[in-house]
């Protein structure tokens, strides 16, 4: 038996309280006996939705002895309201508790840095383990069982069923629709990504003309195709054999419709999630995706917004194949060549009447960006901890974690900005933003029909038809950061250590060259004065400006671990990864060091 450390696991404390419990507020002592997995997770954030998905075999095949709790630990000010959370762990069909601790109570008391972050509790109420990102779940099984060895010889394991409770279900021809397109017949096909399919609805955007797709989650073409939380829609110009262009997300692929007979064809994508090393073009069918969200012709080509891996890529159906368009994987907001912008999950697209631009909605930063002439652009938004909804001036404007673009006739370009609840407006010529509505819930999208806008209203389960303004609507200025606390760090020589411990019967394989990555940069640049960039070693030396009272350490690891059997010809091998910004205030007597945990116990 691996000997590990045991570090008393703290309370669980939220001031939203408990979902998914039938009404019972729970404490540790409710959960011992089982091994307990917390998630610490926020909606808005697309690697915490990957994590959701990995476990999902393992809550299954290990119910009767672990219990998977969520902790939902808010980033935006809307993810601190409950009934979004509420909306939130119904829309992605969370199927364990759920802890809302909208002030970071537990997120402190467990000194978590990073959405998404695993803690493992084991059946005598001991941390065991601590997990950052994405890609672990094969190393808290191996846990897990460990564990069930351990503590059923010990007597302190307890089998049978967790305390969830699942909601009662809500009836609705839509579930937390995604985006909806305009088709040649004026009816509307929409994303009904609560309920895995698309819906074609009448002209009055309500009556109900077929379903494609059977509800049921699942990889499935032909005539009775199944989807998994598709999202974006696109039209493909005449002479194509498919029609619409699907974004199926949570597939992590695209799919073709043919609307005569509403069958559907896999045209990229793998089923498999995107991971580092994997490859970035080739034929479409060979290709992993990471959580396509949105989708447009342009170019020639259908761009995609390539929210899971925070990039744009491509997909050429004359030629099958699907390449990197724009972004490197890391996640910031960052202009210029195509090849050198960094976006945060980008999640909306839309062309320009004159083909010349690409609009995009630009989540995580809370930004509208565009693409043209070979470079990225941004014409609102500052970064990734910044957002709130103040109209005027580009440069001084802000969203809240915007989903979705539509231009508009004059050229100017409605932003359905999400978090907001509201739809706002950009316009090129005068770099003004104006506010069109708001009362909206959660939209995610809108169409063009007529002058008017039909807006895509997710949280409502329905299309809400507006017409455009004349002026724009007043709204009283407000202005958020991320309420996470700034970490007081001193200037000068300073220490970055990523903590990584192979799981067990696992290494690190060096066979073919390094197997771990790390890269660091900053926000302002100037913070760093030295140790930015890309290297292999997972500790580095930095020095940090004392010219800079606060800013943003951006940190990106990575590390591969293999099986460690001479007796395997072929091992099975793993990536775990993690992104985090850590906020930083500089002070003469601040931490010289900093330990980030990818995997193990600091």
């Amino acid at each position: 038996m691996t000997s590990r450390a045991r570090v008393r696991a703290p309370e669980l404390v939220g001031a939203g309280g408990w979902l998914n419990t039938g009404g019972k507020e729970l404490t540790l002592a409710d959960f011992r006996g089982k091994i307990t997995v917390l998630d610490f997770w926020t909606f808005c954030c697309i690697n915490c939705l990957h994590v959701l998905d990995e476990l999902r075999e393992l809550e299954e095949k290990h119910r009767d002895t672990v219990v998977i709790v969520g902790v939902h630990s808010p980033k935006f000010v809307h993810e601190a309201d409950h009934q979004a959370v509420v909306d939130a762990v119904a829309r992605y069909e969370v199927h364990h508790p759920v802890l809302d601790d909208p002030a970071l109570a537990t997120w402190k008391q467990y000194a978590v840095r990073a959405w998404p972050t695993l803690v493992v509790i084991d059946p005598e109420g001991y941390v065991v383990a601590q997990h950052a990102g994405e890609g672990h779940a094969h190393a808290i099984e191996r846990l897990v069982e460990e564990l069930e060895a351990e503590h059923a010889a010990k007597g302190t394991l307890r089998r049978g069923d967790g305390p969830y409770v699942p909601p009662e279900p809500t009836a609705g021809d839509l579930k937390f629709p995604g985006k909806a397109v305009r088709l040649p017949s004026g009816n509307f096909l929409v994303a009904d990504s609560g309920h895995h399919s698309l819906v074609e609805l009448a002209e009055d955007g309500e009556t109900v003309v077929r379903r494609i797709g059977d509800g049921q989650r699942g990889l499935v073409d032909g005539t009775s195709p199944r989807f998994s939380e598709p999202q974006g829609l696109a039209l493909l110009p005449q002479g194509h054999p498919y029609d619409v262009v699907v974004a199926d997300t949570v597939n992590h692929a695209l799919r073709g419709v043919r609307l005569a007979d509403g069958s559907v064809t896999t045209l990229a994508g793998t089923g498999r999630q995107w991971w580092q090393g994997s490859a970035t073009e080739g034929p479409a069918p060979e290709v992993d995706l990471s959580s396509p969200w949105d989708v447009a012709w342009f170019d020639g080509e259908v761009w995609i917004a390539m929210a899971g891996v925070h990039q744009l890529w491509a997909y050429d159906p004359a030629t099958g194949t699907v390449r990197v368009a724009a972004g490197t994987t890391n996640e910031g907001l960052v202009d210029g060549p195509v090849g050198e912008a960094w976006f945060a999950q980008p999640s909306g697209l839309a062309v320009s009447a004159d083909g010349e631009r690409l609009w995009v909605a630009d989540s995580e930063t809370s930004a509208l960006r565009f693409v043209s002439g070979g470079a990225v652009h941004t014409a609102v938004g500052t970064g990734l901890f910044d957002f709130g909804h103040r109209d005027g001036a580009a440069e001084q404007a802000l969203f809240q974690h915007p989903l979705g673009v539509t231009v508009l006739p004059d050229g100017s370009v409605a932003v359905a900005d999400t978090y907001n609840h509201a739809l706002r407006r950009f316009d090129p010529a005068s770099g003004e933003v104006s506010t069109l509505a708001t009362d909206l819930r959660e939209p995610s999208g809108a169409v063009l029909v007529d002058g008017d806008l039909v807006v895509v209203e997710s949280a409502r389960h329905r299309l809400t038809r507006l017409r455009l303004p004349e002026e724009a609507v007043r709204v009283e200025s407000v202005a958020h950061r991320t309420r996470r606390a700034a970490t007081e760090v001193a200037p000068g020589a300073f220490r970055l250590d990523v903590v990584f411990e192979a799981p067990s019967g696992q290494k690190l394989d060096e066979r073919y060259g390094p197997s771990t990555r790390l890269l660091v940069s900053s926000t302002p640049p100037e913070l760093l004065v030295s140790g930015a960039g890309a290297d292999s070693a997972l500790s580095r030396e930095l020095v940090l400006s004392g010219e800079v009272a606060e800013g943003v350490l951006h940190v990106s690891a990575m590390a591969a671990s293999c099986d460690d059997d001479p007796e395997i010809e072929y091992p099975a091998c793993h990536v775990h990864q993690q992104d985090w910004g850590v906020p930083v205030k500089l002070v003469a007597d601040g931490a010289r060091r900093l330990p980030l945990v990818l995997a193990g116990m600091e």
